[in-house]
């Protein structure tokens, strides 16, 4: 441990931690704009400035190394000034229009120039005439609104490998776009809304569609059902006060039907239906040797629209079951219907997810429609749910827990574990063991596919079978399992896996594109345990104990993989060969 001192405070520090890093042990907040806990420095926004004891120089504290004996000023007069006249600077080359923007009120930039009380612009407005971009229906690309930090590019390619924004131009011209300059819509973008999660301003934001949902709630000829998804129930509470990670279910139920909706349906319903398709699935490639090896799980359609541009070679491995968000709304319009007696024609299926990509996901493919029309007719994410509440005027806090309508509500604790990175995985090997020994596993837990560790491999024995598992999150760590398979494949190699899990999105949809803002790994492990908690809390833990689920099968599906289950919740795939790497 090296020893150092910050504005007179001793502090010990280990070696390669930044200034900026350091400042945080002695609960000093040096502020900037550029950098964001996920992502290396840039040293783009230069607020971070410091000055060190018998140097002249300011330095930026985020890309510093704290060294021995270092005597830092993280604040004094000359610093602020500094720092007012950055803001300042990134004020005159930015729009006014807060009122109207996306991020209003939760804006970084507005943060920062409310902290340092600017009240009048000192510089020229030199504000870009740029284009809106709405062009993949997901995610809205505002280039007026950018600051140059470089948050975005630093997560669309390097964390997420797609390589879709880069920075065109050069000095007071710089401008985020899709590389050549083309539309967002017709660039290598998988909808995973990760750089809208870590943009500090309106520059980028999901596409809302809450008037969509207040319109067909207003509508007395549409029945309007809503369904939400595992990670929201522990995410949406950060927008009313609550820890990252608190479990909210009974509260979300409660205010769904305050909002007008005549049946409130639950995700992890699904989820448990999608284990019983993909569990068997699993078993017919495995044990009945009826299709190739490693299977891959499908869940996460960014990391569909992904496989289908960059590694379509894998089709043949991939899950053909549809994600929890389709199957739901699949049997909404036809066995909910059907039981309730309602023309499936009047039914309106909202989702509500932590990811901008289900946006995409529900008109991606003729597979997406039931009954004539579209399975799920608008997905919003936890944000837009946010904000909906608040325009209801709903005192969130005060509601009472209530249950979701259980025909296709109720679920096990396999269910909610999707919600996590290596959920899928664990819910699915609690099945598959029971699918092939007729027994369930003493210890339902799988705790080496949990935690954000970016690829996670095991082995797991049933009945003296070894199953070898691999668990990636975040597309940027995708390409090393995906290449394995492939080496293995062309050699002629036993196969490194036999069953693989992807999340496009770092800690998996606790960490979607949708969720709140602010996301940091510490978050993603809070919510990720509110997950976890909420699976020990159940009675029944594995997908296949689900009554509910038993008896749609027993009234309805007839059997997995059957033709009727294969009609309604499986899916096809097609390749982007233009994107290829």
């Amino acid at each position: 441990m090296g020893k150092a001192v910050i504005n007179g405070i001793p502090v010990e520090f280990e070696p390669g931690m930044t200034i900026l890093e350091v400042a945080r042990k002695v609960q000093v907040r040096i502020p900037t704009l550029c950098k964001h806990p996920d992502l290396p420095p840039s040293a783009g926004c230069g607020i971070c400035v410091v000055k060190v004891k018998g140097s002249n120089k300011m330095l930026r504290a985020c890309c510093t190394p704290m060294e021995e004996n270092m005597q830092i000023i993280t604040h004094d007069p000359d610093i602020v000034q500094a720092r007012r006249t950055v803001v300042e600077l990134i004020l005159s080359n930015h729009p006014n229009d807060c009122l109207t923007c996306g991020r209003n009120q939760n804006c970084e930039l507005q943060t920062m120039i409310a902290d340092f009380a600017i009240r009048e612009e000192e510089f020229k407005k030199i504000v870009p005439n740029l284009p809106v971009d709405n062009t993949t229906g997901t995610v809205v690309l505002e280039p007026p609104k950018c600051i140059k930090c470089g948050r975005c590019v630093e997560v669309c390619q390097n964390m997420q490998d797609v390589w879709a924004l880069s920075f065109l131009d050069r000095g007071v011209d710089t401008r985020i776009s899709p590389a050549g300059d083309i539309k967002l819509g017709d660039s290598p973008c998988v909808r995973c809304g990760q750089c809208s999660a870590h943009c500090p301003t309106g520059a980028i934001f999901e596409n809302d569609d809450t008037t969509l949902v207040w319109k067909a709630l207003q509508d007395s000829e549409k029945y309007c059902v809503v369904q939400i998804a595992p990670a929201v129930r522990v995410a949406v509470g950060e927008g009313f006060g609550y820890e990252p990670g608190t479990n909210l279910t009974g509260k979300l139920y409660s205010l769904l039907r305050r909002l007008g909706f005549k049946a409130v349906f639950d995700t992890n319903f699904a989820a448990d239906l999608t284990i019983m398709e993909e569990a068997s699935e699993f078993v017919e490639r495995f044990v009945n040797k009826k299709g190739p090896l490693p299977l891959i799980t499908t869940c996460c359609p960014a990391w569909v629209d992904f496989m289908e541009k960059f590694d379509s070679d894998m089709i043949e491995h991939f899950s053909s079951a549809k994600s929890p968000q389709e199957m739901l709304s699949a049997l909404a319009k036809t066995y909910y219907a059907q039981k309730i007696g309602v023309d499936p024609q009047k039914i309106f299926m909202v989702s509500i997810m932590p990811c901008t990509a289900k946006k995409y996901e529900i008109h991606r493919s003729k597979e997406m429609f039931t009954a004539g029309n579209q399975n799920t007719d608008v997905s919003i994410t936890t944000r837009e749910l946010i904000r909906m509440i608040r325009q209801a005027g709903v005192d969130f806090a005060e509601l009472p827990d209530e249950g979701a309508d259980s025909l296709l509500g109720d679920y096990t604790g396999a269910g909610v574990i999707f919600g996590a990175t290596g959920g899928v995985m664990e819910a699915a090997l609690r099945t598959a063991y029971y699918f092939v020994t007729k027994e369930n596993l003493p210890k339902v837990e799988f705790e080496a596919v949990r935690g954000l560790k970016g690829v996670k491999e095991t082995t797991v024995t049933i009945k003296g079978t070894d199953i070898r598992i691999a668990v990636a999150h975040g597309l940027g760590n995708v390409q090393s399992v995906i290449n394995k398979v492939r080496a293995a494949k062309e050699k002629g190699e036993p196969l490194p896996y036999h069953f693989i899990e992807v999340m496009a999105c770092p800690g998996g949809c606790v960490g979607g594109g949708g969720q709140p803002y602010g996301v940091t790994d510490e978050v993603r492990r809070a919510r990720a345990k509110g997950v976890y908690a909420d699976d020990e809390s159940k009675t029944l833990r594995c997908s296949h104990e689900n009554p509910y689920v038993q008896k749609l099968y027993q009234d309805f599906l007839g059997k997995p993989l059957g033709e009727k289950s294969h009609h309604l919740l499986h899916t096809k795939y097609q390749p982007q060969p233009e994107y290829r790497k």
